[in-house]
């Protein structure tokens, strides 16, 4: 962690972070005042997320995540660009969802490269399975909308399959494949250099009915 992102985490944490507890939040309290949600889960180095916040301030955005250099990197990214509409909680997301946000309280939960656990014996600690999913349906507002994207393709196959056969979801693919890139998805740098590779990403983008 670099002496910039240590600094950031004492003296920016009080005007962006969200202390641990177990009280559930009240989000309108939390921004100051009533606007779509967006929630991201695990945000890396927190570059994307300010760049999606700062180009929307119409949304109030949460990012959540454990990794403490990444948390700083967001941390000075919202202070330099002014951000009033961002919040960060470092904290595992199973936990933030159970126990701190509402039930029907998020317009779009997005996740964005999340570990792919490479290995098969491994393919057990995936975010991404059947009972994560059942909790983030809860968390959603009706309509509410799940984007997830990913460049392992056994992972981006997975979850598709998941997700298809999930009752209570629908595809915003209209042949219930992968879609586009939406334009409010910044290419990360990891993307861009892995586009220059001919690596491909795949977008998964639902619906919950």
């Amino acid at each position: 962690m670099t002496y910039a992102q240590k600094r950031a985490l004492t003296e920016l944490w009080g005007r962006f972070g969200i202390e641990s507890g177990n009280m559930r939040l009240s989000i309108v309290e939390l921004f100051g005042r009533r606007a779509p949600l967006v929630v991201e889960i695990g945000f890396g180095d927190g570059e994307s997320l300010a760049n999606m916040a700062n180009a929307d301030p119409e949304m109030n955005y949460l990012g959540i995540e454990v990794y403490c250099p990444g948390i700083g990197h967001l941390l000075l990214r919202a202070n330099e660009l002014g951000l009033t509409h961002l919040r960060v909680m470092r904290a595992d997301a199973v936990e933030v969802l159970e126990r701190r946000l509402p039930d029907e309280s998020i317009d779009r939960i997005q996740i964005f490269f999340p570990d792919p656990w490479h290995k098969t014996r491994h393919h057990k600690r995936r975010l991404i399975q059947g009972g994560f999913v059942a909790l983030l349906a809860r968390k959603l507002k009706s309509a509410g909308r799940l984007h997830i994207a990913t460049d392992c393709e056994d992972y981006a196959r997975s979850i598709l399959d998941l997700l298809n056969t999930t009752p209570g979801w629908v595809n915003m693919d209209p042949n219930h494949g992968f879609t586009s890139r939406p334009t409010y998805r910044p290419l990360t740098k990891f993307e861009q250099r892995g586009r220059r590779l001919g690596h491909p990403v795949w977008d998964i983008l639902f619906i919950l009915a």
